[in-house]
């Protein structure tokens, strides 16, 4: 399979048009009608790329766009709507989506831009801060060269670190998007930190008060 897609799309019309033209190019599909399905399909499993209406039944598109790259900024999104307008489109764009594409438009132009997408999201995969390198498709970490043996978790903080390097993270939103739970136990975020610490992960830094930083240099 040469990658999936996720679709947020309360027209069944629609969603069967995309459905069919991208599966013709061996790329895997799944479709939402509503936010709720949509974020359950994602805290289970993220896609390549999302495609995302506007104006849906149960909110705005825009907001999701803006959650998706909060939580799974490696996922690319594109934008399907019928509002056209230059300043939609600037607008979505500046918002965080990688493309917009306005209704109506031809399915060979969506499957085009979609399969442009999953190539820059393959080029992508590698995450290089200083020494660590990081293949977020293989889940093989690198510092200077050599190999980490991480676990689930411990991967999952590095990532997020490392996505969002050279900025504060507070301990409550580190919870949040590596654990879960906005309040918790600490503890076993610092336990997490000083086992990555004692790899040889020595920019990660702590921010007194605050929560911690992976330093880029």
């Amino acid at each position: 399979m040469n990658g999936t897609v996720y679709a947020l799309e309360d027209d069944a019309s629609i969603s069967g048009l995309i459905k069919v033209a991208l599966q013709m190019n061996g790329i895997g599909f799944e479709s939402y009608s509503n936010i709720k399905d949509f974020y359950a399909a994602l805290d289970k499993r993220q896609p390549d790329v999302a495609l995302l209406d506007i104006m849906l039944p149960d909110g705005n598109g825009l907001d999701v766009l803006r959650t998706v790259k909060l939580r799974y900024p490696l996922v690319s999104c594109i934008m399907l709507s019928a509002l056209s307008k230059e300043e939609d489109k600037v607008n979505g764009l500046n918002l965080g989506a990688d493309d917009y594409v306005a209704k109506p438009f031809s399915v060979l132009e969506l499957t085009a831009r979609v399969n442009a997408a999953l190539r820059r999201k393959r080029r992508a995969d590698e995450v290089i801060v200083g020494g660590l390198t990081m293949n977020t498709d293989t889940m093989e970490v690198r510092l200077r060269g050599e190999r980490l043996e991480l676990n689930k978790k411990e991967f999952e903080l590095l990532k997020f670190f490392m996505l969002n390097a050279g900025k504060v993270l507070s301990r409550e939103v580190i919870l949040m998007e590596v654990w879960g739970y906005e309040q918790g136990e600490t503890r076993t975020l610092d336990n997490h930190i000083s086992r990555l610490r004692k790899m040889g992960i020595t920019n990660l830094e702590t921010v007194f008060g605050v929560g911690y930083k992976l330093a880029t240099d």
